[in-house]
């Protein structure tokens, strides 16, 4: 298993995930409350669970849940409010252990990462790996499940396989045999409906998957066909790549038909701000601006930005700043992109978290919902109704 060439490592790939990183970081604090339920999330029944410990999700608590389920489920668990400060000085420490061994670190988010080892002197990639989560614990304190591989995708599956405080080795040549009886929605991009399409194509397994027709896959699934084919023959290439902390976070969609009007651009501002809205809260952020940019379609591109009267992190502030601007744009002409930018991000305060889980729980319970349906089930998991107009 050592990471020369000689050995088929061609690329040693690691991905890093810190174990229920919120909780974990106050129970580094609160040792008093070690083997105890843990729920990190504001109090009061119309609140949601940011996370909880391994024994609080054996009660069956998790991410997004509404505080009062959490609390019938398990009404033992102790509550704490999130610490996002802490969690950020804790996740600096984790970077900076990263970056000891390599400086090809790609940050996820607070809590998990992938580095490329490949041509390190750190051993085979058992040893790397055990080096990793000693040099973690000692920094912090904390357990980090880590999966090495060859390829990116195989590398964050192996990851989340022994959960929690788990090393996975998969060595190229056995990474289509490890992926080969796993569940479909292991597969990255594969939620609900893909999984029905692909059941109802006879696939049960990624094996399935891999041994599956191109040409059948493209006519069910269009382009996600052949991706999702590579993906679970252990074929990815995508490299890491190293980025400082972001001053901005967009996202933006170049459209199959120009539109005019804005009727018709509202929808794409709505998915745009949606996926800035749940890249914010995974990074721990709020932002202070909106920018909306859009391409005509001779290729001309305009924007405009405006401040937020608060900071946020929610994809309903985001979206309806990103409205207000569609009057200072000239929307007779044919727009071929739409796009959303949050920036001057933040770290969130104490007043402003009051902001963020006070007024409007509902949509920040709708927000949180949807990021753990994306997180478990892929981005496509879940869909406003107003994009399927």
């Amino acid at each position: 298993m050592a990471g020369d060439p000689g050995s088929g490592w061609r690329r040693i790939i690691v991905h890093a995930d810190m174990d229920a990183f919120f909780a974990a970081v106050e129970l580094l604090d609160r040792p008093d409350l070690r083997g105890r339920p843990l729920i990190v999330g504001h109090p009061g029944a119309r609140s949601v669970v940011t996370t909880a410990s391994y024994e609080a999700r054996r009660f069956g608590v998790g991410s997004a849940m509404s505080m009062a389920v959490a609390m019938r489920r398990c009404p033992e668990a102790v509550v704490l409010p999130p610490r996002f400060q802490r969690y950020k000085e804790i996740s600096s420490r984790v970077m900076e252990v990263f970056s000891s061994f390599t400086p090809l670190v790609e940050p996820l988010s607070l809590d998990e990462a992938f580095m490329d080892m490949s041509g390190t002197a750190h051993g085979s990639p058992e040893e790397l790996g055990r080096k990793v989560k000693e040099r973690v614990f000692e920094a912090t304190g904390l357990k980090v499940s880590v999966g090495i591989s060859a390829t990116k995708f195989v590398a964050k599956v192996g990851s989340d396989h022994r959960k929690p405080d788990g090393l996975t080795i998969v060595p190229p040549d056995e990474a289509r045999a490890f992926l080969e009886p796993l569940p479909l929605r292991r597969l990255w991009g594969v939620g609900p409906k893909t999984e029905a399409r692909l059941l109802d194509l006879g696939l049960r397994t990624i094996g399935d998957v891999a041994r599956a027709s191109p040409t059948l896959l493209a006519s069910s699934l269009g382009q996600q066909g052949p991706h999702l084919i590579h993906l679970a023959r252990a074929e990815d290439p995508r490299e890491v790549i190293p980025h400082r902390e972001a001053q901005s976070v967009g996202s933006e969609e170049t459209l199959e038909k120009d539109v005019i009007g804005a009727e018709a651009i509202r929808p794409y501002l709505r998915r745009a701000a949606d996926k800035v809205a749940e890249r914010l809260r995974r990074h721990g952020v709020v932002a202070r601006g909106v920018r909306v940019k859009l391409k005509t379609a001779d290729f001309r591109i305009h924007a405009r930005q405006t401040r937020l009267s608060r900071p946020t992190d929610g994809s309903a502030p985001l979206y309806d700043a990103a409205v207000g601007l569609l009057g200072s744009f000239d929307l007779g002409e044919a727009m071929r992109l739409v796009g959303v930018t949050a920036f001057d991000l933040a770290e969130p305060t104490a007043p402003v978290q009051g902001e963020l889980f006070g007024p409007d729980l509902s949509r920040r319970r709708l927000d949180g919902a949807m990021d753990a349906v994306r997180a478990r089930f892929g981005a496509g998991a879940i869909r406003r109704a107003s994009e399927l107009e």
